[in-house]
């Protein structure tokens, strides 16, 4: 597990168990998380109505610093885009 930084950028993966889409999402997320440092957490859609209503079968979903990055994939060049982006943003 790679040690987060206090302060780091927030990714959201929005899940569902048996998603193959969402197991490729994370395995890309944990690549870049150890070279590029930020906090994971991962919602199960499913144990919310409102996330159900607001993605049904858009997933996953991953958002960045609160924003929506990808929906079904995830591009590792432009995940580490997007979060050099929001590091900038945010100081």
């Amino acid at each position: 597990m790679t040690a987060v930084p206090e302060g780091a950028i927030e990714v959201v993966l929005y899940t569902r168990p048996d998603c193959c889409l969402c197991h490729d999402a994370r395995d890309v997320l944990l690549q870049v998380q150890a070279r590029h440092p930020f906090q994971l957490l991962e919602r199960n859609i499913d144990e919310d109505p409102d996330l159900v209503r607001l993605y049904g079968t858009e997933i996953p979903v991953v958002t960045v610093a609160g924003r929506k990055a990808f929906k079904y994939r995830v591009d590792r060049r432009k995940l580490e885009r997007v979060l050099d982006h929001a590091r900038a943003s945010s100081r």
